[in-house]
């Protein structure tokens, strides 16, 4: 019986950093790595291979994929049925880090970009979890990577946020619904961290994202508390600050807000 983990997005940012750390871990014998770009996916590969003998660590698989939506989420499907039917598998840890979001209002950004981060922030995310599952047994981990944003509507970020907003709540949901068959369920709430994200979102007008935390210590984080059967993950005390307060913020209100006060450049599309 082999025993897998997958990281989709692993190729930068947070899913890279679970990468990282699920390879020194070394507690499984394949470690899927999906994302588009295979040139960042060797690139990282070699970076692990280098660190020690094969022999210590789980084989590297990469995967370059789009898995938006469900016929790209259905590719990873069904290689999971494939690698099963070969001799059986168990998935240790699924962690959902592909997405992305996007700058600006609803109204003035592409609409298609909008619909292409419904599909893979909320449809992917969830063909994937209904894929994996049935392959899951106790003590097996799904990380979701949700955000602050999925606890208030976001003025300037409504789409993007709505999103986030799913996957918090279906993260808990499934938690709920998994929890006698041991299986833990954590959905990652992060503020700003340093990533490609704000590059990506704002189509190149921010390269670097504000005030943003480190990677890989969210990413610790949150694995120390998805092994440790908690829910979420909020790692920084002004993150859980925030997201506290919001309770106390009518949703009209925060959106409204951001809104008028926290604009992001952007550039055409």
């Amino acid at each position: 019986m082999k025993t897998i983990s997958i990281v989709t997005g692993a190729s930068s940012g947070i899913g890279k950093e679970f990468v990282r750390l699920l390879f020194k871990k070394g507690t499984v014998d394949e470690l899927w790595l999906i994302a588009r770009r295979k040139d960042k996916l060797e690139e990282l590969t070699g970076e692990l291979k280098a660190t020690g003998s094969e022999q210590d660590f789980p084989v590297l698989r990469i995967l370059a994929l789009d898995i938006s939506g469900s016929s790209g989420a259905k590719a990873v499907g069904d290689l999971i049925k494939k690698t099963a039917a070969a001799g059986g598998i168990t998935i240790r840890m699924l962690i959902n880090g592909a997405g992305f979001g996007t700058y600006g209002t609803f109204e003035s950004t592409d609409l298609d970009r909008e619909l292409d981060m419904i599909e893979l922030n909320c449809v992917t995310l969830t063909a994937l979890c209904g894929y994996t599952l049935p392959y899951m047994q106790q003590n097996s981990i799904i990380i979701n990577i949700a955000s602050l944003a999925s606890f208030l509507p976001l003025g300037n970020f409504a789409v993007y946020g709505a999103t986030k907003s799913y996957v918090l709540s279906f993260s808990l949901a499934l938690a709920a619904e998994t929890a006698d068959r041991g299986i833990r369920i954590c959905a990652l709430c992060p503020g700003p961290v340093n990533t490609e994200f704000a590059q990506v979102a704002s189509n190149g007008a921010r390269t670097e994202v504000l005030h943003g935390l480190p990677a890989d210590k969210v990413a610790a984080h949150c694995l120390h508390r998805a092994e440790r059967g908690k829910h979420t993950a909020i790692m920084a005390f002004k993150w859980k600050f925030k997201a506290a307060a919001s309770r106390f913020v009518g949703r009209y209100a925060g959106a409204r807000f951001t809104y008028k006060y926290c604009k992001r450049p952007s550039n055409p599309q």
